[in-house]
This record gives C-alpha cells, sequence and structure tokens, in this order.
C-alpha cells in the first residue's frame, strides 16, 4: 500500500518537471513561442473548428475542416446562374404581392443563397417553424419551405388588425392553432404563385402546395445526401416581420438544368445568331463548279484498261435525254441541253430530291 503514493509523487515530479522544461523552451530566445507547439494537445472547441462541428450548415458562418473539403463535392449554385436572376426576380414580385396581401409595407431581400445537403438543412430548422411541402407538376418534383416563427406571428398579427408599435406576444412550446395555420397557409400560395411568376421567363411551372408540417421528419421531399439549393429570404412589415426559406433540390431544377446555365436571358448554347448571319450571307457569295452530265456508262476495270486512242464509247443519249446538273457527286438539277449566242447551255426544268443524309 505504501507503493501507489510514492508512485503518485514521482508521476506528479515528472510531470512537473516536463511542464517546467515546456515553459523553459519558450522563454528563451522566444522562437517556440512564435511558431507551434507540437506536443500541446487541442482541446474540444479546437476539434470541433477543424471538424466544422461548431458551424451548422444554416448558419453565416464559413465551414472549415474537414465538413469544407466534404461539402466540395456539392453543385454550388454559382455554376446555375440564372437561378441567382429568378431569385431577384421573385423578391420583386413578392414585394408587390404581399404589400397587396397585407395592406402594409412590405420589403423583401434575400439574405443569402446555399448550396447544402438536404439531411444537413433539416437537422439545422430551428424550431417552432411551418414547413410547406410544395409540389412543381411540370418537373415531377417536390421543393420545401420553412416559415420561421417571427414571420408566422408577424403575419397573423398583421392580417388580424394588430397595431403597430406594439410587441408581439409569442407563446412558445404550444402547437400552432388552426387560424394561425390558415393566415400563414394562404400567405404561402401567395409565395409560391409569385414562385411560379418568376421561373415564367425559363419554363411554365405551377408550384402547387401540398401540406403543411410542423415536424421536419415529416416533410422530407428529398434524400438526406441530395444537394439542394436554400434561399433565405428576409420579409419586413416595419417594425414586424420574419424570414421565409426555400429549399429547392437539385434534382427538382434537373428539368431546366440547361436553361439555369445560361449567362443572360435567351442565351442559345452552341449557336451564335451574329455567326450563322454571316456564314448564310457568304454562303450566297460562293461560287462552286457545276457538271452537266449527259449520259454514265458502266464498264468492267479489264475493258477500261483495254480502251485505246481511238477506242469509241457509245453513249444512250439522245436529243429528248434529259441531263443531268450536279455539284461533285449531288445531282441538283436536271434539264435540257441546247444553244444560247453560239454556246452549249442547259436549261433547268426541276429540281433533284434529295435524298435523307445528302447535303
Amino acid at each position: 500500500m505504501s507503493a501507489t503514493p510514492e508512485n503518485e509523487l514521482d508521476d506528479e515530479a515528472l510531470a512537473a518537471a516536463w511542464g517546467a522544461d515546456l515553459e523553459g523552451g519558450d522563454g528563451e530566445g522566444g522562437e517556440s513561442a512564435a511558431g507551434p507547439d507540437a506536443a500541446r494537445v487541442l482541446n474540444q472547441a479546437e476539434i470541433d473548428s477543424l471538424l466544422g462541428f461548431d458551424s451548422g450548415p444554416a448558419s453565416d458562418v464559413e465551414l472549415s475542416g474537414i465538413q469544407r473539403i466534404i461539402s466540395s463535392g456539392l453543385v454550388t449554385y454559382e455554376r446555375l446562374p440564372m437561378l441567382e436572376i429568378v431569385f431577384d426576380r421573385l423578391v420583386r414580385i413578392m414585394s408587390t404581392s404581399l404589400r397587396n396581401f397585407t395592406s402594409d409595407n412590405v420589403e423583401v431581400s434575400i439574405d443569402n443563397i446555399v448550396s447544402l445537403r438536404f439531411g444537413d438543412y433539416l437537422n439545422s430548422i430551428p424550431l417552432p417553424a411551418m414547413l410547406a411541402v410544395f409540389k412543381a407538376e411540370e418537373w415531377d418534383n417536390y421543393g420545401l419551405m420553412v416559415v420561421d416563427s417571427a414571420m408566422i406571428y408577424s403575419i397573423v398579427d398583421v392580417l388580424l388588425g394588430g397595431r403597430r408599435g406594439t410587441a408581439q406576444m409569442r407563446i412558445e412550446g404550444r402547437p400552432y392553432t388552426t387560424i394561425e395555420r390558415t393566415l400563414v397557409e394562404r400567405m404561402i400560395h401567395v409565395v409560391l404563385a409569385d414562385l411560379s411568376q418568376a421561373f415564367d421567363p425559363l419554363c411554365p411551372v405551377n408550384f402547387r402546395f401540398e401540406r403543411l408540417e410542423t415536424n421536419p421528419r415529416f416533410a422530407v421531399v428529398s434524400r438526406l445526401s441530395n444537394a439542394a439549393v436554400l434561399t433565405k429570404l428576409r420579409v419586413e412589415m416595419e417594425d414586424r416581420g420574419g424570414r421565409l426559406e426555400l429549399l429547392l433540390p437539385y434534382a427538382t431544377l434537373e428539368p431546366v438544368r440547361e436553361m439555369l446555365l445560361q449567362q443572360f436571358m435567351g442565351e442559345k448554347f452552341g449557336r451564335d445568331s451574329i455567326w450563322e448571319t454571316h456564314l448564310a450571307e457568304e454562303l450566297w457569295e460562293t461560287d462552286i463548279e457545276l457538271s452537266a452530265v449527259i449520259d454514265e456508262q458502266w464498264a468492267k476495270l479489264a475493258d477500261v484498261m483495254s480502251w485505246r486512242v481511238g477506242s469509241r464509247i457509245v453513249l444512250n443519249a439522245t436529243v429528248d435525254t434529259p441531263v443531268s446538273l450536279r455539284c461533285g457527286s449531288v445531282p441538283l438539277f436536271q434539264g435540257r441541253m441546247g444553244r444560247r449566242n453560239g454556246r452549249m447551255a442547259v436549261r433547268i426544268e426541276r429540281d433533284v430530291p434529295r435524298r435523307q443524309g445528302e447535303t
């Protein structure tokens, strides 16, 4: 029993000596203090920062560490330039429609647009909130709209005639009432109609409201590992307001991906109208060589090799036989042989129809 305290004292003395060596190394010359300490143990906060667990996907903090490496495999929304234009158009349309809906001064702005995984977003939704599942009928896929608690109480307050400047009454921890759900659902219908109108210049699409949920587990519209685009909208009604968040999985946007890749509205990939017009104009000035073929004869190679100077080839053409005008091996016209102003001439009588695959 007496050996244990002595061992403990030895361990403590060894640890103290080790610490003194470390402090002495930091104090001498100052070089060790300037560089990283290889013997230092990371604390929990530093480990979380390295792994990227200290910043959720929905936060505004930039991702770091391993999570940034994993997220680099996502398709970023910057690769879809037209999508940002669509959301800018949505903001302008929503500002007008929500003013008419609430009869109040409404300002809508975009907080940010990020790409993330669907499962990460579901785990980061601040509750309580209302989650509206909607379907893009023409694209046969779904999207998600999240209305936060502040926006819910603000829209209920303004629609029921609440006075400006009064503090909003929030009773957290209770389910939303039928009146609150009905009023928020009416606002969601307005926003979905605006979203359809924002996509109209690209592709006509109808976003149809499906259901309203309060539990994120019941609002799964895509695989948790699938990539999605999250757009955070801030709605301000003077001293009231809140946030709307639109989540569109990339699978939903796949039918219009080619259109969203455009740098500007109406861009045509692989085609240049200016070059096409120039090429068409230059083709009219192009010189080509035409051959007038009176008759064709098929002969064996052995017979051709036996031809000599003075050999005769009998043609089957007569005065009424049509002459074929060709460009290379492509027949273009048929006509009659004759003379004009002392020269041989061909009068074109009809076009030769092109065979499929012939240029």
